[in-house]
């Protein structure tokens, strides 16, 4: 399957401002692209090339400074992707804290979003008498599915995972938040993930188009995914980005004022088409 990746987002920039963009596909699907993944910089009327590097979650950013005038980002790229669904493994196991690998020891502690001391009583009582395990991390994710209410006008960038439950409202970064919030009370590593996931194998939602956000488990020694928005194995998904929560993983950072004036993203399979690499 070929699946065309691209955005177009603008901002005005009153005055000269530094930023910080994590808008490429992840290194792990670096082998998978079938044309270059740049991002285009049109700032105040000049191209502009950014400084790239590897933050300390292992994610590609783009470094650079905005003119005042209008601030482009664009870009296009094709990806091939195998066209199956989400990985499960319902035998996947738990590791004992002692056995979970040093790098990965951060997904077990609270961060921004994610206040793991506050919500340890709640995650044991509602799934601390379940088998540990895949099972386990699918009651969770059932649970948030069931219980939090999705909708844009639910969206507020202060909502943790705490408040998500309390409220039972939000939009898909609060639905992995909670998630993954519960998977960390119960020692189970859980990281936020954000990317590409298009109408691929579902019926079209006929909403505007948008990056979107899951989340994954460290079960029997590697990362799986998971989604407490969809609860459901998707295909056409493709990784940009992973950290502790979305504080880790914004797609813009600037350093200073910035007006959003455009928003646009497309994740479509190519119908028919052929990878020839």
């Amino acid at each position: 399957m070929l699946i065309r990746l691209g955005y177009d987002i603008r901002f005005y920039m009153a005055a000269r401002t530094a930023f910080v963009a994590m808008l490429h596909v992840h290194p792990s699907r670096t082998d998978d692209l079938l044309e270059p993944d740049h991002m285009r910089i049109e700032s105040g009327g000049t191209t502009i090339l950014p400084d790239s590097y590897l933050d300390s979650f292992g994610n590609r950013c783009s470094r650079f400074v905005a003119l005042p005038g209008e601030l482009k980002l664009t870009s296009s790229t094709l990806i091939e992707d195998s066209g199956a669904p989400d990985p499960i493994n319902p035998r996947a196991i738990e590791l004992p804290v002692e056995q979970v690998p040093n790098e990965v020891l951060r997904y077990l502690m609270n961060s921004r979003y994610c206040e793991v001391d506050s919500m340890l009583h709640i995650a044991t009582d509602l799934f601390g008498g379940l088998a540990p395990g895949w099972q386990r991390v699918q009651a969770i994710n059932n649970w948030v599915h069931q219980h939090v209410t999705f909708g844009y006008h639910h969206a507020r960038a202060t909502k943790t995972a705490l408040n998500v439950y309390t409220e039972r409202t939000g939009v898909c970064r609060d639905f992995q938040h909670l998630a993954v919030t519960f998977c960390r009370a119960l020692n189970i590593p859980a990281r936020y993930a954000t990317g590409y996931l298009g109408d691929i194998g579902v019926p079209p939602s006929y909403t505007p188009m948008d990056f979107s956000a899951w989340y994954e488990v460290y079960l029997s020694g590697r990362w799986w995914t998971m989604d407490a928005r969809h609860n459901a194995p998707r295909i056409g998904r493709v990784l940009m980005a992973v950290g502790r929560d979305a504080s880790d993983v914004a797609i813009t950072t600037s350093f200073g004022q910035s007006d959003l004036t455009k928003f646009e993203v497309i994740s479509d399979e190519l119908p028919g088409a052929v990878a020839t690499q």
